[in-house]
């Protein structure tokens, strides 16, 4: 599977543009704020049918415009589909697939695979749970129609069992039956997640250190290790929404479930954040992502494009050769690369041998270069 065609429209700093794109390796060149990572973005959309770094949709149309799309012509064995995301302020998203829009985007994901490698990548480490879940999160979506459902499900109920009990600590009642009605919802959305969770990580957890040795080295020595931890491994999610009611209701939200669930990053027993080195915690990043990559093109059966944005200024020399060597050996699909600095990337690129079809992008926009 591979993306031929791009099309933009009053996308972030685009006015329009048109770039007919190589199925093995893409690098857009340019400085800083020229627009290099909103094509990566306009990608994304496509596959996922979000903004990977925009929390709202408005933030991604030209600034005094009032609409934007997206476009993309997808090859995958010699067929051809034509992928439209379009915003118009102050109405709905809409996402289509040969001119047939979508009822629910869920329905979309997972069809056009993808990873992205991002600057904001440390954040899984340095930062709390919250991280760690939206990762895997969105990886299992991708791989799992009936784990997005759940998690949308679970998302959306928990969020009403909230204002229910604010409603309750204000008023001074309790309303069981109706509380009830939200809990037999929730809990089954809570079981499968958790499960699903818990039984992917036995799955993932070695294609993750396989990939994490080969970054560091075969003279590492150190033990990298993922470990969930969640409220209802030791305890019914049932039992413990009945045990917490009063402390809830207190505290206005639910405050035991799988939205509390972490991923723990650990180095020969230790937390990462700590005790990891820079270079180990790049290594085990990058491990993270390439396992995703891995394990999404198991489960599609075909390989996921990989967009890899100002990944050169965040590795050191000896992981870019190595990850530079792992593209040439052709282990990946279709390839996006970013970096402010092309005389670099250019000369990265011939060393390793790889082939790529170059752009330069100068204020919203872009120019083949040959």
């Amino acid at each position: 599977m591979h993306l031929e065609k791009l099309t933009l429209y009053n996308f972030k700093n685009y006015e329009e543009a048109t770039l007919e794109l190589s199925s093995a390796v893409n690098c857009f060149f340019g400085l800083n704020g020229s627009g290099k990572t909103n094509l990566l973005d306009a990608v994304y959309y496509l596959s996922l049918t979000k903004s990977a770094s925009a929390a709202s949709d408005t933030q991604n149309i030209r600034q005094e415009e009032n609409q934007f799309f997206v476009k993309g012509v997808f090859i995958d064995k010699k067929n051809q589909t034509e992928v439209l995301c379009s915003f118009i302020r102050g109405s709905k998203k809409a996402m289509s697939e040969d001119g047939n829009e979508y009822k629910k985007m869920a329905e979309h994901i997972g069809k056009y695979p993808l990873v992205l490698i991002a600057p904001n990548d440390i954040e899984l480490i340095w930062d709390g749970s919250e991280q760690r879940r939206k990762f895997f999160d969105g990886l299992l979506s991708q791989m799992n129609h009936q784990y997005l459902e759940n998690l949308i499900t679970y998302t959306q109920v928990l969020r009403q069992r909230n204002g229910l009990l604010r409603l309750f600590s204000e008023r001074g009642i309790i309303d069981q039956d109706l509380l009830d009605s939200y809990d037999e919802k929730l809990v089954p959305a809570a079981t499968y997640i958790h499960e699903t969770r818990k039984s992917f990580l036995t799955e993932y957890h070695p294609l993750f250190e396989k990939w994490y040795k080969q970054l560091a080295g075969k003279e590492a020595k150190e033990k990298v290790s993922i470990t969930y931890r969640s409220d209802v491994e030791e305890t019914a999610f049932a039992d413990l929404l009945k045990k917490n009611l009063q402390r809830d209701i207190v505290l206005q939200r639910t405050s035991s479930g799988i939205h509390r669930d972490d991923f723990l990053f650990s180095l020969n027993a230790g937390e990462l954040k700590k005790f990891g080195s820079q270079g180990q915690q790049k290594s085990f990043l990058i491990g993270l992502k390439l396992a995703e990559f891995q394990i999404l093109a198991q489960a599609s059966k075909k390989k996921p494009l990989l967009l890899l944005d100002d990944i050169f200024d965040k590795l050191d020399d000896v992981r870019i050769v190595k990850l530079m060597s792992l593209i040439s050996d052709g282990n990946f699909g279709q390839i996006f690369i970013t970096d402010a600095r092309s005389g670099r990337s250019r000369e990265i690129l011939k060393e390793a041998g790889v082939k790529a079809k170059i752009f330069e992008v100068q204020n919203g926009v872009v120019k083949h270069a040959r």
